[in-house]
């Protein structure tokens, strides 16, 4: 008996140090929406990676220095959902309208080249407000390496904050449009998934597609992407994963491709192909006009 009580007492002695040491080794609980989070930023953080790399770099060379003598925009900031101000290169249609076109830099930041592209699609489309967003908060990169590290220290969840503050400013009755190169290209298409509704058209150049179903699933604009066959920043592999990714989700895409290297519509870009750009160009203001 008095072995059988002496074994019991061993037991719950060990069963209670066991349960303790189970109590000490637990991981946080993760949580669903953390995990839904993580999904959402996937695209976005792959980009980055990608991006923050010398292969990457080594695509693009220092951007042309512009300096126009007369911009059509000015400066503007408004209340993002984090607490801080967004700034953008703002175009207003002359007369008033609620079609919005947001513009969304290169990973260079919002340089000359970018707000000249602004007054280019301003001056083509006529009556449309065009906002170009500034992602960086106001740093502009001048080479591949000081790019690169904005880049890296970018911080996806307040870039998702500026475009959505952005299409709060544009209102809730207004018909959101967008257009981006690279960077841009990428965003562009994360701005239609954001604007659910109000989205009808969304032109990527060269932009990392999203590969995420369920997100692809939310668009409702048709898409017009514009890509080269020598790029691998998209690939042409990942183009065609996309094609075949919004056919699956029952969405409207165009895709275009030439034979070209990554940032052919870019003057200042090594890759630059005049003839593709103004094909390109010419395509987007149809779709834009068409939509």
């Amino acid at each position: 008996m008095k072995k059988l009580l002496f074994g019991l007492i061993l037991t719950l002695v060990a069963g209670g140090l066991m349960s303790w040491q189970w109590e000490k080794i637990q991981l946080n609980t993760i949580h669903k929406a953390d995990v839904i989070s993580c999904m959402d930023n996937e695209t976005l953080q792959a980009y980055q990676i990608e991006a923050s790399t010398p292969k990457f770099a080594a695509l693009h060379i220092a951007p042309i220095k512009v300096n126009p003598a007369d911009l059509l925009g000015k400066m503007i900031s408004y209340d993002a959902a984090d607490g801080k101000q967004a700034n953008a290169y703002f175009i207003p249609a002359k007369k008033k309208t609620k079609k919005w076109l947001i513009v969304i830099q290169e990973w260079w930041g919002l340089n000359d080249h970018i707000k000249l592209e602004a007054d280019k699609y301003f001056s083509t489309l006529g009556d449309v407000n065009v906002i170009a967003v500034d992602m960086y908060d106001g740093k502009v990169a001048a080479t591949p390496d000081s790019a690169m590290k904005l880049m890296r220290g970018a911080d996806m969840k307040r870039m998702t904050a500026i475009i959505q503050a952005t299409i709060n400013h544009a209102g809730a009755d207004a018909s959101i449009y967008s257009v981006g190169w690279c960077f841009g290209g990428m965003w562009s298409l994360q701005t239609a998934i954001l604007a659910g509704p109000q989205a009808k058209g969304s032109v990527m150049y060269y932009g990392r597609p999203e590969t995420n179903m369920e997100k692809l699933k939310t668009i409702q604009c048709d898409i017009i992407g514009f890509f080269g066959n020598q790029d691998q920043a998209p690939s042409p592999t990942m183009v065609n994963d996309f094609e075949n990714n919004m056919k699956l989700a029952g969405k409207n895409l165009s895709v275009n491709r030439y034979e070209a290297n990554h940032g052919f519509a870019n003057p200042s870009n090594p890759s630059f192909n005049p003839t593709a750009t103004a094909d390109a160009f010419a395509k987007a203001i149809a779709f834009l006009k068409a939509h």
